[in-house]
């Protein structure tokens, strides 16, 4: 695959996309012999991958993770469908911070803030490139230097950590798979990230032969075809989202009309600080102190969320 296609397929009009997707669906069940599973977190993406996979096959199991770190209103969604596993991750989330660290900026982020709170004389060149950006050859990299924000926090006391999502989503949902043999159907998207692009563009939507193989049947979908879908087929959906409305903006050529949710964009786990910097106020847990005071309190105080927000510069 190559971003061309990628584009090409990301402006297929949307009944085009489900058959596609479909018939993805259905040659990952026919290879496996119907052993295998939806990813359902009870967001929006996976709701729509259920249906779709459920009008093929209305007995297919859905597989939910209960981390704690859900909305109690996704959770509950999630667990209201019939036919639904539900798994546990062996570590909190409070552990997970303890033990590693923060999910501060990006996965990416996080990940070079690690490798640097952790030098080794193996690492030593890497955690350079970090720190100033000059590479193994003198040369600079823009991509691999940490802006200045975030070099204050690799001699701070807020270890960083890109591994939250391993510990508390992947790592259970693989012990899933090895103990029952199934292999799982998720509902990610190219547009979501520039490595779950990269990931699209070496495999495709079903990666067979992988080491750890994986159906994304929704890859090539954009944020406006999960809406679309949502508003066309009028499956329920969880009420986080609020209502799916029209706005319409003016380009050059014509008019042409987004969707919009009232309510969250994206729910994922309710203490991620991945991101946050970015968003304009009121930013998620500004709306997290009004909409689930409790929760706030936890993530604030508990988690110890709110002095790394204070620390980076973010508004709670």
């Amino acid at each position: 695959m190559t971003n061309e296609d990628l584009k090409i397929m990301q402006a297929w009009p949307l009944e085009r996309k489900i058959r596609v997707s479909q018939s993805h669906i259905m040659k990952w069940y026919q290879h496996w012999g119907g052993r295998v599973y939806i990813s359902f977190s009870g967001g929006k993406d996976s709701t729509v991958l259920l249906d779709l996979a459920r009008r093929v096959y209305p007995d297919i199991e859905a597989v939910f993770c209960d981390t704690g770190l859900e909305y109690p209103e996704v959770r509950k969604f999630a667990l209201s469908h019939s036919n639904v596993t539900k798994i546990r991750p062996e570590k909190t989330f409070h552990e997970v911070l303890t033990e590693k660290g923060y999910p501060i900026g990006s996965k990416k982020i996080a990940r070079m803030l690690r490798t640097c709170q952790n030098p080794t004389d193996r690492n030593k060149v890497t955690v350079r490139l970090y720190r100033t950006g000059i590479k193994r050859d003198g040369t600079r990299s823009k991509n691999f230097k940490l802006a200045k924000r975030w070099l204050k926090f690799i001699d701070s006391d807020y270890r960083a950590s890109e591994e939250c999502c391993d510990y508390m989503k992947k790592a259970p949902l693989k012990r899933f798979g090895k103990e029952t043999g199934k292999k799982p159907i998720i509902g990610t998207m190219a547009e979501d990230s520039s490595f779950r692009k990269i990931n699209w563009l070496k495999t495709g939507c079903n990666a067979f032969s992988a080491d750890d193989p994986q159906c994304k049947p929704l890859s090539f979908w954009t944020e406006q075809d999960i809406l679309r879908y949502l508003k066309i087929t009028g499956i329920p959906y969880c009420s986080v989202y609020g209502e799916i409305r029209e706005q319409q903006q003016e380009t050059m050529q014509f008019l042409q009309k987004n969707l919009y949710t009232t309510g969250c964009d994206h729910t994922g786990c309710m203490f991620c600080m991945f991101g946050v910097h970015l968003e304009n106020e009121p930013n998620r847990f500004q709306r997290m102190r009004i909409t689930h005071p409790k929760q706030y309190d936890y993530c604030i105080n508990k988690l110890g969320c709110g002095a790394v927000l204070d620390y980076i510069g973010v508004p709670y």
